[in-house]
């Protein structure tokens, strides 16, 4: 089961010796950076990069009716994992 903010908050607190208060504010704070910089692309060393990319106009088709249609092109904001990352929590073969 996935952690909540407040039990990687009280995880991260009893780690570091912070109180669950300040570490809160730094994920505010990272928070803010990301959304900010994220256009520029945002590393979080040994997690991972936020990245903006552009995907181009296609054509797709309505699932309901099987129509042709035209998707425009936009902006999407992505998550590429780091490495060490995905070394640290797959399997090796």
């Amino acid at each position: 089961m996935a952690l909540t903010k407040s039990q990687t908050a009280t995880k991260l607190a009893e780690a570091t010796g912070l109180s669950k208060k300040q570490v809160n504010e730094f994920f505010d704070e990272l928070s803010k950076l990301a959304y900010k910089e994220a256009k520029n692309s945002f590393t979080i060393p040994g997690i991972g990069k936020l990245v903006l990319v552009h995907r181009k106009a296609r054509m797709g088709r309505n699932p309901a009716t099987g129509e042709q249609i035209k998707i425009p092109a936009k902006k999407v904001v992505k998550f590429r994992v780091a490495k060490a990352a995905k070394d640290a929590i797959l399997p090796k073969k």
